[in-house]
C-alpha cells in the first residue's frame, strides 16, 4: 500500500476544502445572476414601495429559527452518542449542509456530519441523520397530503377515484413492507431497522418530533408571510394547503440542493398558476426561500469547511 506524505495529505484537503467552497459559490451566483425568470427591478420595486424593515428582518428571523432548529434536533440525536455543545453542532450541520450542496437530496450531507467524529462511529452518525431527516421527511408527507387533499377539493386537480386509488397503493405498499420487514438483504431488514430505532431513548424520540413539527411550521409560515408580503389575498388555509403540497410533490423529486429552488419553483408556478398569483411572485418567493435557507447557511457552513479536522484516524 502506497503510504502519501501527511504534507501531500494536507495540501490534498486544502484543495477538497477549496473546491467545495468555491464550486458552492459558483453555482449560488451563477443560478442568482443568470436566471432569466428573476426579475430583480420588480423586486427592487416592491422592497422599496413596502419600506417595511420589521417584516423583511422577520422573515430573515425565521430563517434562523429554521436552522437553529433543526441544529438543536442534531444536537439531541447526537446525544444518543455524545453530549455536544450547540456550537459543535452548528458546526457539523452548516458544515455537512455547504459539503452536500453538489449531491443528490442533499445525500452528501450523511458523510459531512460522519468526518466530524471517529471513524468508528460511522454507522451511528449516518443512522442518526437518516432519523433526523426521516421524521422531516415523515410530516413532509402527512402535511402535504392533507394539504393536497384541501386543494383538491377546492379545485378538483384530480378525481375522487383517484385519490381512492393513490391511497390504496399506498396501503398496498405498507402491507408489502410491513410483510418482508424480516428479509434481510446484506444484513440489513426492516424489523432491524425498527429494533435500532427503538433502542433510542423515548425522550429523545419525543424532542426529535416536537423540534421537527416546530421546524416545520416555521419553515412553513415563512413560505405563508412572504405571500402576504408581495400582496398575494389567499385565505390561510387554502394558501397553507397549497404550500404543504408544493413542498410535498416538490420533496419527493430528486434534486440537488443549488438547484431545490427551481424544481420547487416549477411546481409552485403549477399550484399557485391555478390560485391566479403571479408567475414572477412564485419564482421570486421560491428563490428568496432558497436564498435564506439554502445559500446563507451555506456562506456560514463555507467558514466551517476550510476550518474543518477531520476525526477519523487511519
Amino acid at each position: 500500500m502506497i503510504s502519501v506524505p501527511h504534507k501531500a495529505k494536507q495540501f490534498l484537503v486544502l484543495v477538497i476544502k477549496l473546491l467545495i467552497v468555491g464550486g458552492a459559490f459558483y453555482f449560488i451566483y451563477n443560478q442568482l445572476m443568470h436566471n432569466d425568470q428573476l426579475d430583480w427591478e420588480k423586486f427592487i420595486a416592491l422592497v422599496k414601495s413596502k419600506q417595511s424593515f420589521g417584516a423583511f428582518a422577520f422573515i430573515l428571523f425565521l430563517s434562523f429559527l429554521n436552522r437553529f432548529l433543526e441544529i438543536l434536533k442534531w444536537q439531541n440525536l447526537v446525544s444518543v452518542i455524545a453530549k455536544i455543545t450547540v456550537g459543535a453542532a452548528s458546526k457539523q450541520v452548516l458544515g455537512a449542509l455547504t459539503a452536500a450542496i453538489f449531491t443528490p437530496n442533499g445525500i452528501g450531507e450523511y458523510a459531512g456530519k460522519a468526518l466530524f467524529f471517529e471513524k468508528s462511529q460511522t454507522k451511528k452518525i449516518v443512522f442518526l441523520n437518516l432519523i433526523c431527516n426521516g421524521i422531516q421527511m415523515v410530516l413532509t408527507v402527512v402535511f402535504g397530503i392533507f394539504g393536497l387533499l384541501y386543494f383538491n377539493t377546492v379545485y378538483n386537480v384530480i378525481t375522487s377515484q383517484t385519490v381512492l386509488i393513490l391511497f390504496g397503493l399506498l396501503l398496498l405498499l405498507f402491507g408489502i413492507l410491513f410483510s418482508v420487514k424480516k428479509i434481510t438483504i446484506k444484513g440489513y431488514s426492516i424489523e432491524k431497522l425498527i429494533h435500532k430505532i427503538n433502542g433510542i431513548p423515548k425522550k429523545v424520540h419525543r424532542k426529535n418530533i416536537l423540534l421537527a413539527v416546530a421546524r416545520y411550521l416555521v419553515f412553513s409560515h415563512q413560505y405563508y408571510f412572504l405571500f402576504l408580503l408581495f400582496d398575494v389575498d389567499l385565505s390561510y388555509f387554502l394558501l397553507m394547503a397549497t404550500i404543504t403540497s408544493v413542498y410535498f410533490l416538490a420533496s419527493s423529486l430528486p434534486t440537488f440542493q443549488f438547484l431545490d429552488f427551481a424544481v420547487k419553483g416549477s411546481v409552485a408556478v403549477y399550484f399557485f398558476g391555478l390560485l391566479g398569483v403571479n408567475e414572477w411572485i412564485v419564482v421570486f418567493i421560491s428563490t428568496l426561500m432558497w436564498f435564506l435557507n439554502v445559500v446563507l447557511p451555506v456562506i456560514i457552513g463555507s467558514y466551517f469547511v476550510l476550518n474543518f479536522k477531520s476525526q477519523w484516524k487511519s
